[in-house]
């Protein structure tokens, strides 16, 4: 039995690992999905005071509650800030960190870094303009979706706290290259804010040559798009049993 945390991107919840930890659980693992404040079924708890370290908490504090070791932490779009984190903070407690189409930063940069310019002024537009500085979720067919996985998105996603889009995240390299890593890169279709992290992620000079250092990394595709968790949960399944 391995232990899973999953943690989702901007605008999800843990709802949407349902599928994912339905079949970790068939097969005897224990699976826990968390949902980040502000979001899901704790958007009532949306606050401009909100900011990435309140999401790094939500993490750790959940491994700590559970007094979880050897976790296999799934990180999903946004929330690679937050697994790097956990990494760099808790190495000890992590058997193995997964980054599932998900943003891998380097010391100092933001969620929004690498992002194109129209990109981060509009959501920035669009958080100052609302009331708890929080900016809207995209149409899930932009994440490859259709029909009722589509809807199923469409329905359930909420708008995501603002502060966590520029938080630079200082790390040490080392310390998270400690943790061995796998990146999967879901190509059909590519999302676009994740294009300028592929390269990267198959860069033996990244983090100064630590990311194939360490606990080593490597990266496995996905003929699918950015929410593997609802497109494509059985082959998602697989490479995180894998990593297990």
């Amino acid at each position: 039995m391995a232990n899973f945390v999953l943690v989702h991107g901007a605008w999800h919840g843990a709802w949407a690992w349902r599928r994912v930890v339905d079949a970790l659980h068939a097969q005897g693992h224990r699976a826990l999905a968390v949902t980040l404040t502000g979001v899901g079924e704790r958007a009532h708890l949306m606050s401009s005071l909100i900011t990435l370290e309140t999401h790094i908490d939500d993490v750790a504090n959940t491994i700590e509650a559970e007094e979880l070791q050897d976790v296999v932490l799934a990180v999903h779009s946004y929330a690679g800030m937050i697994g790097t984190a956990i990494a760099d903070r808790m190495p000890g407690r992590l058997k193995h960190l997964v980054y599932v189409d998900a943003v891998v930063p380097k010391p100092g940069e933001s969620w929004s870094s690498t992002h194109a310019s129209a990109t981060r002024e509009a959501r920035l537009a669009a958080a100052k303009a609302s009331p708890e500085f929080s900016f809207p979720p995209p149409d899930p067919s932009v994440f490859g979706l259709a029909a009722e996985d589509h809807a199923w998105v469409q329905r359930r996603q909420t708008p995501h706290p603002g502060h966590t889009y520029q938080a630079p995240l200082q790390f040490d390299p080392r310390r998270v290259a400690s943790v061995p890593r796998t990146f999967i890169d879901c190509v059909q279709p590519r999302l676009g804010t994740i294009d300028s992290i592929r390269p990267r992620v198959r860069d033996a000079s990244f983090w100064e040559g630590e990311w194939q250092r360490g606990g080593g990394a490597r990266v496995r595709e996905l003929a699918t798009g950015h929410d593997p968790m609802v497109s494509a949960p059985g082959e998602l399944v697989r490479l995180l049993v894998d990593c297990a």
